[in-house]
C-alpha cells in the first residue's frame, strides 16, 4: 500500500468507527443478572425430570434385562 491508500484507509476507518472513550462502560452490565439467575434456582424438580425418572423406573420394572444397558450408558 502506498501512502495515499494508507491515508484513505485511515480516514475511512475513522469515519466508520466511533471513537472509544477511555472510561466508557457497557450500557448494560450482565454480571448482576447472571448472579440473580444463579441465586433464583427452582426449589422443585421440573415435571419432565420426574417423567423421565418415572419412565426409567417403569422400564427397569418391565424389562429388567435393560438395567445393565442403562448403567452402561451412564
Amino acid at each position: 500500500m502506498n501512502e495515499d491508500e494508507q491515508r484513505r484507509m485511515k480516514r475511512l476507518l475513522q469515519h466508520a468507527l466511533p471513537p472509544v472513550e477511555a472510561d466508557a462502560e457497557s450500557s448494560r452490565d450482565l454480571w448482576p443478572a447472571v448472579l440473580r439467575r444463579i441465586d433464583a434456582r427452582p426449589s422443585a424438580l421440573p415435571w419432565f425430570d420426574l417423567a423421565l425418572a418415572g419412565g426409567l423406573v417403569a422400564l427397569a420394572a418391565f424389562f429388567p434385562a435393560a438395567i445393565p444397558v442403562l448403567l452402561y450408558y451412564l
